[in-house]
C-alpha cells in the first residue's frame, strides 16, 4: 500500500487560502459584539514590529462647569483636550503537527483537506479564546493592584463551610457588578461564566433564551445580556476550601481584533533522516494576532517576542488609560 504523505493530501496555497471552517469571527465572543475586528489593527497587526500604538483623544470634561458670559472685559480662558495612547502589543504564534501521527488519520481522499482545515482552525479559535480570557485576567489582577478593584465584585467565601446563597451567583451580586460601571451599565452586553455558575443560573431559573437571526438555535440570556460559557474561566481555590469562580461582563467592542499576515503563514516541513531514515513531515500553521482590551495599553516585557497565556495574566501586563466607566468590562466572583 503506497504511504500517503502531508504533501499528498494538502495544497498548501490552497490551504491557507480557504476561508476557516472555525474563526474568531463565528465564535460567541464575536457574535455577542463583545470583539470588534477592524480594518485598522488588521493594517497594524500587519506592520512592522512588536507593538502598535493607538492614540486617541480624551473625552471633553463634563465636570468642568461653563462660563457664563457678561457685559465686562473679562477675557475666558479655553481649556486643553488631552490625548491619550493606547499601546497593544502582537502575538506572533505558530504550531506543528508531525506527519507521522496525522497521515494516516488523515488520509480519507478527497475529505483530507477540509478536516486538516477544521482542525488546525478549531485549534487556533482556542487558542485565541484562551488569550481573551488570559487577558481579561490581567486587567483584573492590574485593577486590584492598581484601582482599588473599582472593576470588581467579589461575594466569594473562602471556605465551603461559609458558602451560602449570598455568596453564589445571585442577581444583587450581578447588580453591584454591572454598577461599577456607574451610568454606563447599559453599555454591558455579555456575560461569560464557568459552566458551574451557568448551572447556578440555570437552577434558579434565571435564563431565558432567545432565537438567533436566523432562527436556527436558542442563544441563552442573562438580565438582558448574552450569556457565553466557558470552562477556560479562572477557577481559584478558597483560602480555606472550595473554589471561587470568576465571571466577566463585557460591553460592545470590549476588544479590538486584528490579523496579520506571517511570512510563510502555511508549510509543510520534510526531515528525511527521521523516523530511522524513513522519513517524517511536519505541517506548520504560523498566525499574527493584534487583540486588545479597549483603554488600556501593554506594558512590562514578555520572556520572549509575545506574551504567554501566563504572561497576559499578570498586573503587569495591562494598564489603564481611559476613566473606568468608559471601559466596558466588569468581573464578579462567586462560589
Amino acid at each position: 500500500m503506497a504511504l500517503t504523505t502531508l504533501e499528498n493530501i494538502i495544497d498548501v496555497t490552497v490551504f491557507q487560502d480557504l476561508p476557516a471552517v472555525n474563526s474568531p469571527e463565528k465564535t460567541a465572543f464575536f457574535e455577542s459584539g463583545v470583539i470588534v475586528r477592524s480594518p485598522l489593527l488588521d493594517s497594524l497587526a500587519g506592520n512592522v514590529g512588536k507593538s502598535a500604538e493607538l492614540p486617541f483623544w480624551n473625552d471633553l470634561d463634563a465636570t468642568s462647569e461653563t462660563n457664563y458670559s457678561d457685559g465686562t472685559e473679562t477675557s475666558a480662558t479655553p481649556v486643553a483636550i488631552a490625548q491619550g495612547e493606547q499601546i497593544a502589543r502582537k502575538a506572533f504564534v505558530n504550531k506543528g503537527w508531525k506527519a507521522s501521527d496525522l497521515s494516516g488519520e488523515l488520509a480519507m481522499g478527497g475529505t483530507a483537506l477540509s478536516q486538516v482545515k477544521n482542525r488546525v482552525d478549531s485549534y487556533f479559535v482556542k487558542q485565541w479564546q484562551r488569550r481573551v480570557i488570559a487577558s481579561a485576567n490581567g486587567i483584573l489582577a492590574d485593577n486590584v493592584a492598581n484601582d482599588s478593584g473599582d472593576m470588581v465584585k467579589s461575594v466569594a467565601a473562602e471556605s465551603i463551610a461559609a458558602q451560602t446563597a449570598a455568596t453564589k451567583f445571585n442577581r444583587d451580586a450581578f447588580t453591584d457588578a454591572v454598577f461599577t460601571m456607574g451610568d454606563s451599565a447599559q453599555d454591558l452586553t455579555a456575560i461569560a461564566v464557568h459552566s458551574q455558575v451557568m448551572a447556578t443560573m440555570v437552577k434558579n431559573n434565571d435564563i431565558a433564551y432567545v432565537e438567533d437571526s436566523e432562527g436556527r438555535m436558542n442563544i441563552p440570556t442573562y438580565a438582558g445580556l448574552r450569556v457565553i460559557v466557558d470552562d477556560g474561566l479562572t477557577v481559584t481555590a478558597g483560602t480555606t476550601s472550595g473554589v471561587k469562580y470568576t465571571s466577566v461582563l463585557f460591553g460592545g467592542g470590549a476588544f479590538g481584533y486584528g490579523e496579520g499576515m506571517s511570512a510563510v503563514p502555511v508549510e509543510v516541513e520534510r526531515e528525511a533522516s527521521q523516523g530511522n531514515g524513513g522519513g517524517t513531515e511536519s505541517l506548520w500553521v504560523r498566525k499574527t494576532w493584534l487583540l486588545h482590551p479597549f483603554g488600556f495599553k501593554a506594558t512590562g516585557t514578555p520572556a520572549g517576542e509575545s506574551f504567554t497565556l501566563a504572561e497576559l495574566a499578570l498586573a503587569t501586563s495591562f494598564d489603564r488609560v481611559i476613566p473606568r466607566k468608559n471601559v466596558p468590562l466588569a468581573f464578579l466572583i462567586t462560589n
